[in-house]
């Protein structure tokens, strides 16, 4: 149904109706999940990509013309630094309490698509509602984790959840301390929060940002599990939280440029 060499002739047919130049570029692979009704495209590298998508535009006219819920573009570099990440992921998790993971990272090898397994963790965990809290949130069910939600009073006014003392900034930056204090008083073994790193055992507790873990970005984050847009937060740390999500390819330069415009216009 769909082909590389379709797709690539619809890319160059829109961009020429809509006058962006005449770039070349080039599709390895396509793959199409029909169940989600979803098209993933496998640009050859990170400039193909950006041909393909066209500043979100170009992509847009192609999922109208293909008539398909989403299209999304990868490069293989994209797929390749993910693949790179989650071997380093397994390697964090086997022979710990978080073994229970390890089906979701062989699957995320695959991916994409992605099909998740069925899976249960038995630890009790403490959601801190950061940036992302509703995939937080939506792992967390997702796994059958047992879990308390804490976060800043009124950041998530949608959100059900426990309100702690927290100054904004710690919506992008949770402050470590403070959490594994507040995890230790409940019995809790796993923090999930949006930490600048994958996963960290310290003083018996695991600090886990399953999406750092797991190389998944906001683009997918968002048709994964949704995502509320936090009414407390601090701008410069919003920035400095978009450019490394950004520098580390967990969200494109055009998703972070709109979501700061958004946030800093309301």
């Amino acid at each position: 149904m769909f082909t590389v060499e379709r797709i690539s002739e619809l890319v160059r047919e829109i961009r020429r109706e809509n006058g962006f130049p005449d770039s070349p570029f080039r599709i390895d692979e396509v793959r199409y999940d029909e169940g989600e009704d979803k098209l993933f495209i496998i640009a050859h590298d990170r400039t193909d990509k950006s041909v393909v998508i066209g500043n979100s535009f170009v992509i847009g006219k192609l999922r109208e013309r293909l008539g398909v819920r989403q299209v999304t573009v990868y490069s293989n570099l994209d797929l390749e630094i993910k693949r790179k990440k989650l071997e380093e992921a397994e390697r964090l998790v086997k022979g710990t309490e978080l073994e229970f993971l390890l089906p979701i990272i062989e699957v995320e090898k695959r991916f994409p698509p992605r099909k998740w397994p069925e899976v249960k963790g038995d630890i009790k965990t403490l959601v801190f509602m950061s940036f992302n809290a509703k995939a937080l949130l939506g792992f967390a069910e997702r796994l059958k984790l047992p879990h308390d939600a804490v976060g800043i009073r009124y950041a998530f006014p949608r959100l059900k959840y426990e309100p702690i003392e927290a100054e904004p900034e710690e919506l992008f930056f949770p402050n470590e301390g403070k959490l594994i204090g507040i995890a230790e008083e409940r019995g809790a073994k796993l923090i999930l929060a949006d930490f600048p790193f994958g996963l960290r055992l310290e003083r018996g507790v695991y600090l886990l940002n399953p999406f750092r873990l797991l190389h998944i970005g906001f683009f997918e984050l968002k048709y994964l599990f949704g995502f509320d847009m936090p009414t407390v937060y601090d701008k410069t740390a919003l920035i400095r939280f978009v450019t490394s999500l950004t520098y580390e390819g967990l969200m494109e330069s055009t998703d972070g440029a709109n979501l700061i415009w958004r946030m800093w216009k309301r």
